[in-house]
């Protein structure tokens, strides 16, 4: 009988050790600096995917489709962007819907609230009234900028040249 409660006691100790550890381990990794900076990188990245797909989509089927879909412009952007599509005049027309393929951060620096992005989008245009969709891809250039907490916000957006495009278009 006595060796059965030395053996629980024990037993007893070796599970309140491996507890405590478990609890001192899980306090470390949740103010790991390294871990923090993992997650600002994959909300930024996720939400500038996001934005990126807001910037190349627009509903042009109708004007009230097209106002909210200048306004969703807007509110992916910031800055001098911002402002920028702002003064877009909303028209019925072709209809365009934006799916990026491919991103990545290039930068980022938490401190400052700014990231830089590159994606590959591929744009779906439907001509006005209907008919057959063509496809465009493009390769971008993102500018983010922290806004809120956890709000990026595209700031500035530009195109990147494919290497050896105009070359081809020569020959």
């Amino acid at each position: 009988m006595r060796r059965g409660r030395i053996l629980g006691a024990g037993a007893l100790v070796v599970a309140l050790g491996f507890c405590g550890t478990g609890a001192w381990t899980y306090a470390q990794a949740r103010t790991d600096e390294g871990l923090a900076f993992s997650r600002e990188r994959d909300t930024a990245l996720a939400e500038g995917r996001d934005r990126l797909t807001v910037l190349n989509s627009l509903d042009a089927s109708t004007r009230e489709h097209a106002e909210a879909g200048i306004r969703a412009w807007r509110d992916a952007s910031t800055g001098p962007l911002r402002t920028e599509l702002g003064r877009t005049a909303p028209a019925v027309g072709a209809s365009a819907r934006a799916t990026v393929t491919e991103a990545a951060l290039t930068a980022l620096d938490t401190r400052a609230g700014t990231a830089k992005l590159i994606a590959t989008v591929r744009v779906d245009v439907t001509p006005r009234g209907g008919g057959a969709a063509t496809t465009d891809r493009k390769r971008l250039e993102a500018v983010l900028t922290r806004t809120g907490e956890d709000t990026w916000r595209v700031a500035a957006l530009s195109a990147v040249p494919v290497a050896g495009a105009e070359e081809s278009e020569d020959e």
